[in-house]
């Protein structure tokens, strides 16, 4: 019965919420900043069933784009070339670290990580957020009042800090969405 499914808990496929914690893993270690300018053009990446194609949503190229751009613009070229720097695996393990469940491996996904494939409960997604808002500092989601959380450190602090100032950044989403939009 649709009316007794429980939105909050059903696993659902995340799609694009995943590309904060990808670039900012990549921002932690280094291998890029808010700044940097990665490509957003058609991508022919080699895997062992095949090639792997991503597109963008609206199905255009913006070209060389700031991190900053490529994330506020929601762009998913850039994001699975951001995971290929970052490493399939590396990144899901970071996911992992913030209380993400995952019933597969990092291979299983493959690049399709980047754009949000493997079925993730609101409830842990959104307590993953919570951890990028705590400058990293993750602890499991709690449903009684009272105890104090135990928080441990899942992201980089600096690096949680400058995804969500570009999470932040209105004007980061104007390739994609315009001026004068809802988002």
């Amino acid at each position: 019965q649709a009316h007794a499914v429980d939105a909050v808990l059903a696993p659902r496929q995340p799609g694009s919420t995943l590309k904060p914690f990808l670039y900012g893993q990549a921002i932690a270690e280094h291998k890029l900043t808010a700044a940097s300018l990665i490509e957003d053009s058609p991508a022919r990446i080699p895997t062992a069933s095949g090639l792997y194609i991503p597109q963008n949503y609206d199905r255009s190229f913006k070209g060389w784009v700031s991190v900053r751009t490529a994330l506020g613009a929601s762009l998913n070229v850039p994001a699975v070339r951001t995971l290929v720097m970052v490493g399939v695996d590396d990144f899901f393990d970071q996911l992992v670290r913030l209380g993400m469940p995952m019933r597969e491996s990092g291979s299983y996904f493959g690049y399709s990580l980047a754009l949000g494939s493997p079925d993730i409960p609101l409830v842990q997604l959104t307590n993953a957020y919570r951890a990028l808002a705590n400058g990293g500092r993750y602890s499991p989601v709690a449903y009684a009042r009272g105890g104090k959380p135990q928080f441990r450190q899942a992201m980089d602090a600096g690096a949680a800090y400058v995804v969500g100032d570009m999470l932040a950044d209105g004007n980061a989403r104007v390739r994609t969405f315009g001026l004068d939009s809802v988002l």
